[in-house]
């Protein structure tokens, strides 16, 4: 039975407000000494790691379950429901690190909001693909079909280039992670684009034609990206693997080193082999066929 604690919007309203005024008022980009002091704690301390429910709390709870105790680790999960709260929570030091996001994401959260988060692992990879409950062929998509995509910059990006590499659509050279549907430069079906909240995406696939989803939220669905994607994204140089993320200056934390250790072992890229059966793949060890 999972004791993963969820983790909602309400809980961290002070959080967020704290860092949209410390963003207003950052003169700079580095970490303060005062920051560098926080990230030695005491190595006995739980660390706390703020996580999107599937996959990322699921691979948390395995190590928790698993392989922590015997590497002297107390993990401690958190779950979050979005894309926004745990890079706050983790920027105002209420949990240790975060696992959910990408390295374009981070970059543009960062350049956004004033945030001083880095990745210290790559950790696995969720196929973005596209989806339909209205047709069960790429072919079938009709003319003026309605397609949602995320509304975040990078997630919106990569859905289009999905679209591009499968031919639906045409980019304006120069935009493979900026994409928005003003850089569509052909659009021989007459596709129209339906912004929504990433994790919207999957409760709103009967209101459009198809819809391009992320890998964890097309599972939180009930979907099997393996199987129901009509086209999902190749993994091989795929820069959009998964990462743990920690405020800078925490990066040598022994906790932190601990938990990655563990994230890229050989017992968890076992454990979302057998688990998630290609709908989520490993970022590291051995390349998945």
């Amino acid at each position: 039975m999972r004791s993963t604690t969820k983790f909602t919007a309400a809980a961290l309203v002070t959080g967020a407000l704290a860092l949209g005024l410390a963003a207003c008022g950052s003169s700079g980009s580095g970490t303060s000494s005062k920051d560098d002091g926080k990230a030695a704690k005491d190595a006995s301390a739980p660390l706390v790691v703020a996580a999107s429910p599937t996959p990322h709390a699921q691979i948390l709870d395995y190590v928790r379950d698993h392989l922590a105790k015997s590497a002297g680790l107390d993990l401690q999960v958190k779950e979050f429901s979005d894309y926004v709260l745990p890079d706050t929570a983790t920027e105002q030091g209420q949990v240790d690190a975060n696992f959910f996001q990408h390295q374009p994401y981070l970059d543009d959260f960062n350049k956004k909001n004033g945030t001083h988060l880095v990745s210290v692992a790559d950790v696995e990879l969720e196929p973005l693909g596209l989806y339909s409950h209205k047709v069960t062929a790429l072919s079938a998509l009709k003319d003026g079909a309605t397609v949602a995509v995320p509304n975040d910059t990078t997630n919106e990006a990569r859905a289009l280039d999905l679209l591009a590499a499968n031919g639906l659509i045409t980019l304006k050279p120069g935009t493979d992670q900026t994409a928005t549907p003003a850089d569509v430069t052909a659009n021989p079906r007459h596709l129209k684009f339906k912004e929504l909240e990433a994790a919207q995406l999957p409760r709103s696939l009967g209101d459009v034609d198809a819809g391009v989803i992320n890998g964890n939220y097309a599972i939180e669905g009930g979907l099997d990206p393996a199987k129901d994607a009509l086209v999902i994204e190749k993994a091989q140089g795929n820069p959009y693997a998964n990462i743990l993320v920690v405020k800078q200056g925490r990066e040598s934390d022994p906790r932190v080193q601990k938990l990655v250790r563990l994230l890229n072992s050989p017992q968890v890229e076992q454990y979302i082999k057998d688990t998630f059966k290609g709908a989520v793949i490993p970022a590291f060890g051995t390349p998945a066929a």
